[in-house]
């Protein structure tokens, strides 16, 4: 029995040393933009941020180190691959998101059978200075996702894209194998019913750098990347207000969490929080509202259980615009904020513990 108390006691001072090396909060704002997306590369002290169509480096104190802007397209979700670069979702597309940031950058929208979505790729370390382009200075390459091409242009599922990304095991594989991950966004429709599930597309990503990788040039929309995904998952969650804006991988709990905006649908509970187990076995089977068989994934036995729906998940405020799991239940969470009176937006990456409790997964670690 002593020993185990002291083990115990071992797991918590680490946790807590852990804890105390990190800063509670990392804060950066821009004038254009909102925040899609946070990253942080611990061993290197930095903090990584996506704003619609510009990508911020910071150190731990919120220090800018770098920047790359006249990014094409809407830049999403973003996760720190195993190569110590960053993945991040981008969308090159027609709807109201795509003129937005076509009006931003000043050049044509593109019409719906070109709209093209992107894994975005970044060198993180060749990031040292303000201003950088993607073009011209090389720092980032695109792998297009032609899986979700076709279906955003077919309106299968809803898709309307992809935004949530992260790396994690093959679920239901016993490995230490990391595969990447992308959630399709999904418009929040109430009059449909092929749109009340998320979808997840699973890659290998083995050999992406030799095969797929394109160089950026602005103003072309290459189509370079896999035919398909090595999985393409169906997880029932009632839909949702675009997709999932978040995917996050966490070891401590051996889950993928899904932060999304709250669903319309009044027959669902809209949780803004949702995961799934890796250690799971997928099934076959015909997900909600569709009529064919795809591999489907249930959601995890934890969190508030809507008994109608069979729904499970968590209520609270943030992670739609930022996840990144640090490990020993410690999380960098992304809290958005828009100044009214300047518009300036901002982003501050504060520092969360998990509880687990279906009203309070997280509380704030300071």
């Amino acid at each position: 029995m002593k020993r185990f108390l002291s083990v115990i006691a071992g797991v918590l001072f680490c946790a807590a040393a852990l804890a105390a090396e990190l800063p509670d909060s990392v804060y950066v704002a821009v004038k254009d933009g909102h925040v899609q997306g946070i990253a942080l590369d611990r061993a290197k002290g930095c903090m990584y941020f996506s704003f619609t169509s510009s990508f911020i480096k910071t150190d731990l104190q919120g220090n800018i180190l770098g920047t790359i802007g006249r990014i094409q397209g809407h830049l999403g979700a973003m996760t720190l691959g195993p190569d110590g670069r960053v993945y991040a979702s981008l969308e090159c597309k027609d709807d109201v998101i795509g003129q937005g940031v076509a009006k931003r950058l000043g050049v044509e929208n593109l019409s719906h059978e070109q709209s093209v979505f992107y894994v975005a790729i970044i060198d993180v370390d060749r990031i040292d200075r303000i201003g950088m382009d993607p073009e011209k200075d090389g720092v980032m390459t695109t792998v297009c996702i032609r899986e979700a091409c076709k279906d955003y242009v077919e309106s299968t599922y809803g898709c309307s894209g992809i935004d949530g990304i992260t790396f994690a095991p093959g679920i239901g594989k016993c490995s230490k194998k990391l595969y990447l991950y992308v959630a399709y966004g999904i418009y929040g429709d109430n009059a449909r019913t092929d749109n009340d599930n998320q979808v997840l597309l699973c890659y290998d990503i083995k050999n992406w750098k030799r095969k797929y990788e394109t160089p950026v040039v602005f103003g072309t929309v290459p189509t370079n990347g896999p035919e398909k995904p090595l999985h393409k998952y169906f997880i029932f969650t009632g839909n949702t207000t675009w997709g999932v804006q978040n995917l996050a991988y966490d070891a401590h709990t051996g889950r993928i969490y899904m932060a999304v905006y709250n669903g319309k649908k009044p027959i669902y509970p809209n949780y803004p929080l949702f995961s799934i187990d890796v250690r799971q076995k997928p099934r076959k089977a015909v997900p909600a509202g569709l009529g064919e068989k795809h591999e489907t994934l249930r959601l995890s036995d934890a969190g508030l259980l809507d008994q109608a729906s069979g729904v499970r998940g968590w209520q609270f405020k943030w992670g739609s615009t930022g996840l990144c799991p640090l490990g020993d239940g410690l999380w960098y969470i992304s809290e958005n904020h828009k100044d009214k009176a300047t518009g300036i937006q901002s982003c501050t990456a504060r520092l969360y513990r998990w509880q687990g409790l279906g009203d309070k997964p997280f509380t704030a670690e300071k």
